[in-house]
């Protein structure tokens, strides 16, 4: 395949994309950072708990 028919053929199928909008793109990346420092904050209160376990023990 050549180069330039590769490139015509992936801006056709770009037009078939359905982008987001503006402002579902900000609220997606809100969730995605509100998702994220949730689940950093669960594993780090489990590994928190985990350690002062293992003081116990050790």
């Amino acid at each position: 395949m050549k180069l330039g028919e590769y490139i015509k053929e992936t801006r056709a199928e770009l037009k078939h994309v359905s982008w987001p909008t503006r402002r579902q793109s900000f609220w997606f990346t809100v969730v995605v950072i509100v998702i994220s420092i949730v689940t950093s904050l669960y594993l780090g209160a489990f590994d928190y708990i985990f350690s002062q376990v293992l003081k116990l023990i050790i």
